[in-house]
């Protein structure tokens, strides 16, 4: 199904206008430098494609031939390679590499270069020979001198990177790959070579080459430089019925269909691209049977807004919540499907974190009830809408990216395209970080990140439970919640007291007042006496003691211990009841869902 779903996303983008893809027996590489030659073969000078995307230098891709798939031998690309096999030349950081491991390593190093040369050399002469237009470039090849072309002002930049080169005439508006008479030439020599069809391919149904070696698919974070396999068998299991050359041949996949699923998930995971999502561990993609709405907006409910368009995300739920009037993602065209495609990387290997496919207007819902579940009272300068990124980076140690939860962004936005409870690993995560900084603070968004797990939690397992509002539900019947409240008013109380107070109560026994809170509220009700003390507004003291009478008096008892989605209740009960104090008296115990 997946294999399928890409290979129907190839044939939509290959008839598109709009879009720009490979066609088989080719790819999009990012070339950095074009070798400009004259007509008679002479170097002339050397161009730089390259453009500064976010602080880095990115080459301009260029449709050239497909490239072939090396392990550690020498295999040359047609027309196109990196300098070691166009030059025979190796960087200044490889030779002194190499030169720290004695004579026999550098001799080694430039004896596989010039082999790396002779063979780019060897490729192009036996298969495009007989084209005018490679001329040139043999021409060059056989007759090269290297001081000429040191002379040029790119020429070290060009030989100590790992950039891809390729070639191009003198006047010319398109690199040589791009001409129709070498276009031809290579698509009739693919033709003359294929073999014949004597499988049936599992993907399309019908005759076709199995394809031994699936190209590599790249973008897939934390994945080897080379990229991964989806599909790959290499160990002896795998050499099953005949099948002793391993590899792919088990999976009956066809050439053509492995092509075309292969260019258009490299496609989608192209760092450029705007249906990928990088989320923690998780690298997704999505797009859709036709084009629609959804997919042009699909990132921006997930990813976090650019400098150059902070009101993106709030954009983008608004229009969301206005679809429900205007229809715009109820879109009843049964044919077209939107997928989301979840991937890991598995060593050499990518593995399928998830998979889902279904109607537009469900995935859309879906989402909608996932920002509705998050949304809470916050303080006026909090963001009104949190990212995907955000979310998982405000559970994790540090409040860095790197130290999100294994899984957890998978499960997580899994769970959001089925709008299925979260998962338990969020909630622990979030409660882990309320505990252990040294503030003790329940933020907005950990308080939303509970509250949404809460409410997706009991809404499945426990649906005679009360939800958790928006806003202070005086009312609430969890015991969590009230305590949660009280040691809200306590801390409040004691803030009044003593301003600037540098270890409060919530510094000092959150932790175990959310937890066990039988080992700490008479003291800290005991305490409270204390404080009241020292507050000279009288007024507030009436307040006070009336709003914990009004709490207390819906407490039988101080419970040993709170479960994990107690605890999360008080939480939110603490979050929810110091936020009222700050108010208008008017929208207190209001209780918003």
């Amino acid at each position: 199904m997946i294999l399928q779903s890409l290979k129907e996303y190839y044939d939509r983008v290959l008839h598109s206008e709009d879009m720009v893809i490979a066609p088989e027996g080719w790819e999009a590489k990012e070339i950095s430098f074009i070798v400009v030659l004259q007509s008679d073969g002479k170097f002339h000078h050397i161009e730089d494609t390259r453009e500064s995307f976010s602080k880095k230098l990115i080459g301009k891709k260029y449709i050239v031939p497909n490239g072939v798939k090396r392990s550690s031998g020498v295999a040359a690309n047609l027309l196109w390679d990196n300098p070691t096999y166009l030059f025979g030349v190796i960087s200044d950081k490889t030779k002194l590499k190499a030169e720290k491991e004695g004579n026999e390593k550098i001799k080694k190093i430039l004896e596989r270069a010039e082999k790396s040369k002779e063979d780019f050399r060897n490729v192009l002469q036996s298969r495009l020979s007989t084209c005018k237009s490679v001329e040139p470039i043999l021409i060059f090849l056989n007759n090269e001198k290297l001081e000429d072309i040191c002379k040029d002002p790119l020429w070290e930049e060009l030989k100590n990177s790992d950039a891809q080169v390729t070639f191009k005439i003198l006047g010319d508006d398109k690199i040589i790959c791009e001409k129709k008479e070498v276009k031809d030439c290579i698509n009739n020599l693919k033709s003359n070579t294929d073999a014949v069809a004597n499988s049936i391919c599992c993907v399309t149904g019908e005759r076709d080459e199995i394809e031994r070696i699936h190209k590599s698919i790249k973008g897939v974070k934390d994945t080897q430089a080379v990229g991964g396999n989806i599909i790959s068998f290499n160990f002896p299991a795998s050499e099953s019925y005949g099948k002793r050359k391993g590899q792919g041949l088990n999976s009956s996949v066809g050439k053509k269909a492995a092509f075309a699923y292969t260019t258009a998930l490299n496609m989608l995971l192209d760092k450029n691209s705007k249906q990928r999502l990088l989320v923690g561990d998780a690298t997704t993609v999505f797009w859709a049977s036709k084009c629609c709405d959804l997919e042009d907006n699909f990132l921006s409910f997930f990813d976090e807004p650019k400098d150059e368009n902070p009101n993106a995300l709030c954009d983008a739920v608004k229009e969301l919540y206005c679809s429900v009037k205007n229809g715009k993602y109820n879109n009843n065209d049964n044919d077209n499907v939107f997928h989301v495609l979840g991937l890991s990387p598995n060593i050499a290997r990518i593995s399928i974190r998830f998979w889902k496919t279904g109607k537009i207007s469900d995935f859309a819902n879906n989402i909608a009830k996932y920002f509705d579940d998050l949304s809470i009272v916050k303080p006026v300068k909090e963001p009104e809408h949190y990212s995907l990124w955000r979310l998982l980076v405000n559970v994790s140690a540090q409040g860095k990216s790197d130290n999100i939860p294994p899984k957890l962004a998978g499960e997580l936005l899994r769970a959001i395209m089925d709008n299925t409870p979260f998962p338990v690993s969020l909630l622990q995560a979030a409660l882990q970080r309320i505990r252990s900084e040294p503030e003790r603070r329940v933020t907005p968004i950990r308080a939303a990140i509970i509250k949404a797990y809460i409410n997706r939690y009991e809404r499945v397992y426990c649906p005679n439970n009360k939800e958790l509002f928006m806003s202070l539900d005086v009312n609430q019947s969890s015991i969590g919640y009230q305590l949660g409240r009280l040691f809200a008013v306590l801390a409040k109380i004691q803030s009044e007291a003593q301003p600037g107070i540098n270890t409060t109560i919530s510094d000092r026994f959150y932790a175990s007042a959310c937890s066990t809170p039988v080992t700490v509220f008479a003291n800290l009700l005991r305490l409270k006496n204390h404080h009241l003390a020292k507050i000279e507004a009288k007024g507030r003291v009436v307040f006070f003691e009336s709003l914990l009478g009004e709490i207390i008096g819906k407490l039988s008892f101080f419970p040993p211990h709170l479960d994990m989605n107690e605890q999360g209740k008080f939480a939110i009960g603490y979050y929810h009841q110091w936020q009222s104090f700050f108010v208008k008296k008017s929208e207190e115990n209001k209780g918003v869902m």
